[in-house]
């Protein structure tokens, strides 16, 4: 069966029924694959990953879709850029995003409906130390155990 590319182009059915797609459609962003995107990110906040109230918004200045959300219990709500992988991101929306004053997170949609979560922050940010029982055993003492033990 050969699809033509305007019918894989066109989403399923049951997406452009959806109440939180025609929600997005009523916002009317200027590019329907950011639209589309904004939708499989919405899902994937709601349905797998559980975040709370995930609501859209529409940013008039860059004329896209936003989602705002809160990833836990009495966490801070973040901002969700939903971008289709082959959509250019510029310095000037980065900046109008992150002066919403929400935390942010950059969402490349593939064209397989992968999703890629990148955080933003503004400026450097000290990562996290690892948490667990970890112990740093370098590769000097394995070698003088060899020594070692090979002496004996």
């Amino acid at each position: 069966m050969n699809m033509s590319d305007e019918q894989r182009a066109e989403p399923p059915l049951w997406i452009v029924q959806h109440p939180a797609f025609l929600q997005m459609e009523a916002l009317q962003p200027a590019d329907t694959a950011q639209l589309h995107a904004a939708f499989l990110v919405y899902m994937d906040l709601t349905e797998v990953r559980r975040w709370n109230g995930v609501s859209c918004v529409k940013s008039d200045e860059l004329q896209l879709i936003l989602l705002e959300a809160i990833e836990k219990e009495g966490g801070a709500t973040q901002t969700v850029l939903p971008l289709p992988v082959h959509q250019t991101v510029t310095h000037r929306s980065i900046r109008h995003v992150l002066d919403r004053g929400f935390p942010v997170l950059l969402c490349a949609v593939a064209a397989d409906s992968t999703l890629v979560y990148q955080r933003m922050t503004d400026g450097l940010v000290t990562p996290e130390p690892p948490v667990g029982p970890f112990e740093d055993v370098g590769r000097r003492q394995h070698r003088k155990r060899r020594r070692h033990q090979q002496q004996q």
